[in-house]
């Protein structure tokens, strides 16, 4: 609790006059049916979200603090539901329900340069928890296998035109708040997102870092790149392709994804992914088979008014191996829709 502490100290400490606190919040609620019918309605053990079968619940609800003014600037956010059921499943307790708490300074009077330290949102990919801002209900293999969040501190450069920012990250783990028993290095990340236009996105990020204790020498490295286009608000285009490596093997997962605006109110979202992972790094097999999947789904948008988003999505997952529940044989057909709300 010394970043929430921080925080604190840094918000009474500033003239009011001069800065800016918001708060914020979200909520989405869910029903999933899953035609692999799973008894005890948990869908399967490669996705985090949106997991619980034949049931309404709530994905992830939060209220946030935000401060702001031209020196410093500071985060904090509760949540509950399931994404923090089994994204935080391992942290502590008390920290389960944090999904940011962190504060930043700014290091020079003439250049936007930021040290921010704390939880924060992961550096690793174009999805975040927060459906609302992706462009599909349910989250891609990519993102699901990869850091939503992380905890550590960034160093972050935006030069003038704000065409390019990179980061620099010192982390206490792969989708980590607290470190670990057994673990005395520190990972590390970088970013680099240049913008060429308003209407072209290319981001490089990666990590490296200790997964396992220190008294077993084996180094994670992952890669994470991606486009985004969008020449008009009508349409846009996200190609990814994430690819990690580990002593005994590596994995890798490209994404596409195409929306398109079919009325001032209505949106469509295409996805087409693929997950490779043969030594099972990522997501261990109930059967020890390879871990190989190919998926395509079809999100459909209705924007009830600007805060207010209703979603309904059909995927379909593919594999040349016994994957999914028995009665699904070699496919996993799941429909979802949802209903969320920004304030």
């Amino acid at each position: 609790m010394v970043v929430v502490a921080l925080m604190v100290t840094t918000i009474y400490s500033q003239d009011s006059s001069k800065s800016v606190i918001n708060f914020s919040g979200y909520i989405e609620g869910y029903y999933s049916y899953d035609f692999a019918n799973p008894v005890n309605h948990i869908k399967n053990n490669f996705s985090y979200n949106h997991t619980r079968h034949n049931q309404i619940g709530i994905n992830l609800a939060y209220i946030k603090a935000n401060y702001e003014d031209k020196n410093t600037r500071a985060n904090l956010a509760l949540m509950t539901g399931d994404y923090t059921r089994y994204n935080l499943s391992n942290e502590p307790l008390v920290l389960q329900n944090i999904l940011e708490a962190n504060v930043g300074v700014r290091l020079s009077k003439k250049k936007n340069i930021w040290l921010d330290i704390g939880v924060m949102p992961s550096h690793i990919g174009f999805e975040s928890a927060i459906s609302q801002d992706c462009w599909t209900l349910t989250r891609s293999l990519l993102a699901e296998n990869s850091p939503y969040f992380e905890t550590g501190a960034k160093l972050t450069y935006i030069n003038q035109k704000k065409t390019l920012t990179t980061s620099l990250l010192l982390l206490n783990g792969w989708q980590n708040i607290e470190r670990k028993d057994g673990f005395n290095a520190i990972n590390a990340g970088a970013q680099i997102t240049y913008k060429p236009s308003a209407h072209l996105t290319f981001n490089y990020s990666n990590f490296i870092g200790s997964v396992d204790p220190d008294s077993v020498k084996n180094v994670r490295t992952y890669h994470n790149l991606y486009a985004i286009y969008q020449p008009n608000a009508k349409i846009g285009l996200t190609v990814g392709f994430d690819f990690g490596t580990e002593s005994k093997g590596n994995w890798f997962s490209p994404v596409i994804m195409i929306k398109k605006s079919v009325s001032p109110n209505s949106k469509i979202a295409f996805r087409y992914e693929y997950f490779n992972d043969q030594q099972q790094i990522i997501v261990a097999t109930k059967n020890s088979q390879p871990f190989v999947i190919s998926g395509v789904s079809l999100n459909y948008d209705y924007a009830v008014n600007a805060n207010c988003l209703f979603r309904v999505e059909v995927k379909n997952y593919f594999s040349s191996n016994q994957l999914f529940d028995a009665n699904s044989k070699n496919t996993n057909l799941c429909l979802t829709s949802g209903i969320s709300i920004k304030f």
